[in-house]
Parts: C-alpha cells; structure tokens; sequence
C-alpha cells in the first residue's frame, strides 16, 4: 500500500512543500534568517500603523493615548507588544543574518552583489 501523505491530494501538496522540499542538503538552519527578517518588518510595518491610528504625539495627551490602546482597543495590548517584541526580535535576527555572512565569508563573493 502506498503512502497516504504522497497519495492524498491535499496531505501530497503540504508533503511537496514541507517534507519532500527540493532543497539542497548543505542548506542548515543559518539560512532562515532572511525570511524571518522580511516577515519581522512586515509585521513592524503593520502593527506601526495601527499603533499610528490611535497614537497622539502631544504631550498632554500621550501617554492617554497609549492607555486608550492598551484598555479600550480590541486586542491594542497585544498588537503593542507584537511590535515591542518584533523589533528586538528583528535586530537579532539581523545580527544573526550578518553573523551568517561573516563566518560563512559570503562577502567575498562577487554574484553575491552582482544579483
């Protein structure tokens, strides 16, 4: 009998995307980096924006504008803390993505710039 995660049509297209990935095997989990530093900065540009829509930049009223947030927004709490966190979460993965680079010595590489 065959395998039913390469026969069933909808367990086949998350086999060919998540287990039988045709990826090379010398890639190691140091090369994650750059997808998760584009998902980090998407989710700052949206959480940002919805932090912009309620902020008040003067002074008498901004720390009440984020209390508003945190109290009176639906799930304000959580969309601040999701952009607290994504940003330390950002700058180490950029330190790490740069860290890569350096011991791997992938700036020595001409295509490396040339793409």
């Amino acid at each position: 009998m065959a395998n039913l995660r390469k026969t069933h049509p909808i367990l086949k297209i998350t086999n060919d995307a998540l287990v039988d990935l045709p990826a090379p095997s010398n890639i190691s989990v140091w090369w994650n980096f750059g997808s998760l530093l584009g998902l980090c900065l998407i989710i700052q540009i949206l959480t940002g924006l919805f932090l912009a829509m309620h902020y008040t930049a003067e002074t008498a009223t901004a720390f009440s504008s984020v209390v508003h947030l945190c109290r009176d927004v639906n799930y304000g709490w959580l969309i601040r803390n999701m952009h607290a966190n994504g940003a330390s979460f950002f700058f180490i993965c950029i330190y790490l993505h740069i860290g890569r680079g350096l011991y791997y010595g992938s700036f020595l590489y001409k295509e490396t710039w040339n793409v």
